[in-house]
């Protein structure tokens, strides 16, 4: 078996491992289960990847986010490491093709989400499948105490059964104590190794303001702060708007949000990544998978939705170690608006019922028909055919997606993919007996080589067409008519949104929601709108201690570099100047603290108002009941 720092080393070009990853996959080379909390950018794929790779067999990745499953198998190919992920939209031969390459080939990754472990044929494949390793990423996501609960998870324990003698590594950014526990528990977890990296990041400053003007604090803190940069906002429309306000005021900026198609998104993000563009105005849609080192300035325009979301997504800022900062904000009105936004997220159950089943109506679907089956979904047309209104509609789907009946993937981009259905000698019959299809196929197989008999292959009919001296649409009729000859499958490009039944069709007057959990789950995101509330008007505790606090993660260090560490810097007062206010104050006393600050004798306000706090801890002086200061 090669070392842990040999196939870092070789697939990765590092030469040491961050804080805490080689314990992780000590432990999960030991056959433990094991539980890794790592805050964003601490390298939880590593704590997988690498002992996955020394062990003999198939990886299991579940996660729920199919862009960073994408990705992902994208970096561990580039890697020259064989991945693939299963994910909806896909055509039911492709996922057959694929299955069988981690049955019968060498692949070592593959990614799914979880409600992929409920069909039949994942669990029948992975049953013949050698699974050496169970990995969950965003665990968190299991806990109906967490902030993302996705109810699919609940059934990754059913599935674990497929691959008994497998050890499973749960992984998440952020957990609470509730949290931790109950991933534990739902998980079925056994005889765990927990390992926690501090939720301190000790080069972010943090900082929170309330501003007349959010863009002029913008430009001002991209005056001050040089480098690469983020800007969150909580909807599409503003991340145009932000993106050429910037880039009018002379700071080259893109947008970025999951409305755009595929290739928009990867053009901007590259452009990005390689400093091309300064700053990327983006929805929480952005960043997840993304490992940017020498992001300067996260700056959230609106208030984030709960401090699990804030601390991930400013936690993208200063991941290569350099002082960096994470700034917040706001408005006096967002403070309560920010409420009303829980109230359109947790529309009323009827409302569920009554698009649910303008979906069923939509796509021709009766009681009991069959699940996991991907329709495109055009929003605009589907809401114009029932009359429904857009953003009352959009927070229903969305509730129906949190409660695990649909799966809708925004903007889908797949491109155009073809397999052989027949061996060699079959194409050769078809070939003789279909002279006009001969040099087609053989341009085929000379573009894309053999692996068009074994698996799915991503093919370009322009560039086919170019090959072939025809237009695009003529060789999309012919590979059409390989598809329905049977000699292959042809899987056409797709661009629109994916919507996937992920329950057989319910009856909508029945379906199935738990009232009691959906009102509970409305509370607990209402305590933790609260928290955000807070720690955006907190004035004097250390910001970072505050976060750090919310984790269960008690500490008496500050961080001394946030908003409040700094200005509680400028109050501290130097000994010779303390000990002189505090004899001038007792000698005045009693008197009216106005009087006691505006004294001629007090030439710095800030520190004699800092000297009576003090004096009043120490039990010096007092408030009577008339709010006049007396000497004790």
């Amino acid at each position: 078996m090669q070392a842990s720092k040999e196939i870092l080393l070789k697939y990765w070009k590092y030469d040491s491992f961050r804080p805490l990853q080689d314990e992780i996959i000590n432990s999960v080379l030991a056959g433990n289960d094991t539980l890794a909390i790592l805050p964003t950018g601490g390298g939880k794929s590593v704590c997988f990847q690498v002992p996955a790779l020394q062990m003999e067999g198939v990886c299991i990745v579940i996660t729920p986010l199919i862009a960073l499953m994408k990705d992902q198998v994208e970096q561990l190919k580039r890697r020259g490491i064989k991945a693939a992920a299963i994910y909806s939209g896909m055509h039911r031969t492709e996922i057959d093709y694929t299955l069988d390459n981690f049955v019968y080939g060498d692949y070592k990754f593959l990614y799914v989400s979880p409600e992929r472990l409920l069909t039949e044929i994942m669990q029948e494949r992975t049953k013949r499948m050698k699974v050496c390793l169970l990995a969950i990423d965003e665990a968190h996501c299991i806990s109906q105490w967490g902030y993302d609960f996705r109810p699919p998870y609940l059934k990754i324990p059913d599935f674990r059964k497929f691959a008994p003698n497998a050890p499973m590594i749960a992984l998440t950014a952020t957990a609470t104590k509730d949290v931790k526990q109950d991933i534990q528990q739902k998980l079925g977890l056994r005889n765990t190794k927990i390992f926690q990296q501090s939720f301190a990041r000790h080069n972010i400053s943090y900082s929170a303001f309330c501003e007349e003007s959010k863009e002029r604090k913008l430009f001002e803190i991209l005056q001050k702060v040089q480098g690469s940069a983020i800007v969150y906002v909580r909807s599409r429309r503003r991340t145009k708007e932000i993106a050429d306000w910037l880039n009018r005021n002379r700071i080259s900026a893109e947008f970025y949000h999951a409305g755009l198609a595929m290739s928009d998104r990867f053009k901007k993000q590259e452009a990005w990544i390689k400093n091309q563009v300064r700053v990327i105005v983006a929805t929480n849609a952005f960043g997840m998978g993304i490992d940017k080192p020498d992001v300067r300035v996260v700056v959230h325009l609106d208030l984030p939705e709960n401090l699990e979301a804030y601390y991930q997504e400013s936690g993208r800022a200063g991941r290569d170690g350099l002082k960096s900062y994470a700034i917040l904000l706001y408005f006096k009105s967002d403070l309560t608006d920010i409420y009303k936004q829980i109230e359109q997220k947790y529309p009323p159950i009827e409302n569920l019922k009554r698009v649910y089943q303008a979906l069923a109506n939509y796509f021709k679907l009766a009681v009991g028909a069959e699940n996991f089956e991907s329709y495109d979904f055009d929003f605009q047309e589907f809401i114009g055919t029932f009359g429904l209104i857009a953003n009352d509609t959009h927070n229903a789907l969305k509730k129906l997606e949190d409660e695990g009946l649909i799966q809708l993937s925004d903007s889908f981009f797949s491109p155009s993919k073809l397999v052989f259905k027949i061996d060699n000698h079959g194409l050769y019959n078809f070939q003789i007996k279909n002279a006009n299809y001969d040099k087609f196929t053989k341009i085929l197989l000379r573009m894309y080589g053999g692996q068009l008999f074994t698996e799915f292959t991503t093919i370009a009919e322009s560039a086919i067409a170019r090959n072939f001296f025809a237009q695009s649409a003529e060789v999309e009729k012919m590979l059409e008519y390989l598809h329905e000859a049977g000699i292959a499958t042809y899987q056409k490009q797709k661009s629109k949104p994916q919507l996937t039944f992920l329950t057989a069709r319910q009856d909508a007057n029945y379906l199935a929601i738990d009232r009691a959990e959906y009102h509970r789950r409305k509370t607990k995101d209402t305590e933790r709108v609260d928290a955000v509330v807070q720690f955006a008007q907190e004035e004097r505790r250390c910001r970072m201690q505050f976060l750090q606090q919310y984790f269960d993660e008690y500490t008496e260090a500050t961080c001394g570099i946030c908003d409040n560490c700094l200005k509680q810097k400028k109050r501290e007062v130097p000994l010779d100047i303390y000990a002189r206010y505090r004899q001038k104050i007792l000698e005045i006393l009693p008197a009216n603290i106005i009087h006691v600050v505006d004294y001629h004798f007090f030439s710095n306000k800030d520190f004699v108002t800092e000297v009576i706090r003090k004096m009043i801890e120490n039990e010096e002086i007092w408030y009577s009941e008339l709010g006049v200061l007396q000497k004790k």
